[in-house]
């Protein structure tokens, strides 16, 4: 039987699959625990869940979960009615501690919740050892234990208390860290890379260590930091085996950036068109990534992606260009015209022809794209003349160009037709 010493069972199982091991991938089946649980008058359930639809300062961004500001404010202010302590001190932390909410609270005072949150992260519990890291990382204690500047009688004094206090955030975000939260992780690098002004002195040689830390510990978002760390350094073989780890684990954007390596190519992390192919499709498949998407895109233009289905790549591309993306304009116009993936358009492909800048218009394939529209009059009127002009523009650098002009000639009176 398992014996719960901090929490329910039903947050002890969330908290394990939202922060402790992401890589189980069951966010959304412990985003449902939490909302029944906190249905049924679970404060802690509330205030985790709370935490769950913040955004990517709260929780780790590969669960997909929704944001939603308003509602996590109603829940953290539910989870401090439901007795919630460590409710409590998030709340404190996220400014949603109002005079009326804490004079309400089922506790005595903020060092009644503060000391229930204590002795959880004493006895082991990751979170609230990064929630008691927090209260001292930002100074939340002077508001807890009711001092201020002039409850001291000298600032010698004074300073000497705010650095006592907040170099305990160390200990507390370490001990987190380890545990399963990353997010400790973040902190620490942050108190050793800044320090506190006039208190600490910043720790740039310890602030390194981090990312490699997390990612030994198997933390996709600093897995995917240190590969990126390594990159910047040119350490390109392992930059590149930290982001497959990233990807593997759920890391948003890893696969991407993996793909990227295969795309641009180097000694350490040869060229290869299909695995960058590959890696932007995997992106695409979880999470619709713009970046992925356009560089997809830009591979099948080149006919470097034909592992990919059609109707996928055409889908994304679509998805890009109503988010802004212009370079996969040209790729639509080919798509919408050849029904590449989707169903034939002369229109639609002359409509986005239309929008495409110089250089686009310019490039080979665009060139004999335009050149079929002129010469079949899809589109566009018939003009056989034109779509000469743009076969013999294209035909050196796009063979497919060279092989349309082969159906066409020219007449005595030095007219274009199609031969019969």
């Amino acid at each position: 039987m398992q014996v719960n010493l901090f929490f329910s069972n039903s947050v002890e199982k969330a908290l394990n699959d939202i922060y402790y091991n992401v890589r189980t991938g069951r966010g959304k089946e412990a985003f449902a625990l939490l909302e029944k649980a906190s249905a049924a008058g679970d404060g802690d359930a509330s205030c985790v869940l709370a935490r769950c639809l913040s955004g990517a300062k709260y929780v780790w961004d590969g669960h997909g979960f929704p944001v939603d500001h308003k509602r996590a404010s109603e829940l953290l202010k539910l989870s401090v009615q439901q007795e919630s302590a460590l409710g409590v001190l998030m709340s404190l932390r996220s400014g949603e501690l109002s005079p009326e909410l804490e004079k309400d609270m089922p506790f005595s005072d903020l060092m009644q919740a503060f000391d229930i949150v204590r002795q959880k992260a004493e006895m082991g519990d990751p979170l609230c050892q990064y929630a008691l890291g927090n209260v001292y990382f930002w100074g939340d204690y002077l508001r807890i234990e009711g001092k201020s500047e002039e409850s001291f009688s000298s600032e010698d004094e004074y300073q000497a208390y705010l650095k006592e206090q907040t170099e305990k955030c160390e200990q507390w975000f370490w001990q987190a860290f380890m545990g399963g939260v990353h997010f400790a992780g973040n902190n620490l690098h942050s108190f050793y890379a800044n320090g506190k002004e006039n208190l600490i002195a910043p720790q740039p040689d310890k602030a390194a260590t981090i990312w490699k830390t997390g990612a030994e510990c198997g933390y996709p978002i600093h897995q995917f930091m240190y590969a990126e760390d390594l990159q910047n350094k040119g350490n390109l073989k392992e930059a590149s085996e930290w982001y497959k780890k990233a990807a593997d684990g759920g890391e948003i954007g890893a696969w991407f950036r993996l793909g990227c390596m295969y795309n641009e190519g180097s000694e350490a992390v040869p060229a290869d068109l299909a695995a960058a192919a590959s890696c932007y499709e995997k992106e695409l498949q979880r999470n619709f990534y713009p970046e992925a998407a356009v560089a997809l895109t830009l591979l099948a233009y080149r006919g470097n992606a034909q592992q990919v289905d059609p109707s996928f790549v055409f889908q994304w591309a679509k998805a890009a260009y109503d988010q802004g993306e212009q370079e996969v304009r040209p790729y639509l116009v080919y798509a919408y015209l050849q029904g590449v993936g989707t169903t034939v358009s002369c229109e639609k492909a002359y409509e986005l022809f239309c929008e495409l800048s110089e250089e686009q218009r310019n490039d080979p394939k665009m060139l004999y794209t335009y050149g079929l529209m002129c010469l079949q009059g899809n589109g566009v009127e018939q003009d056989i003349k034109k779509g000469v002009e743009c076969l013999k523009q294209a035909e050196a650098e796009y063979p497919p160009a060279k092989q349309e002009l082969t159906h066409y000639k020219r007449t005595l009176f030095g007219k274009w037709v199609r031969k019969d």
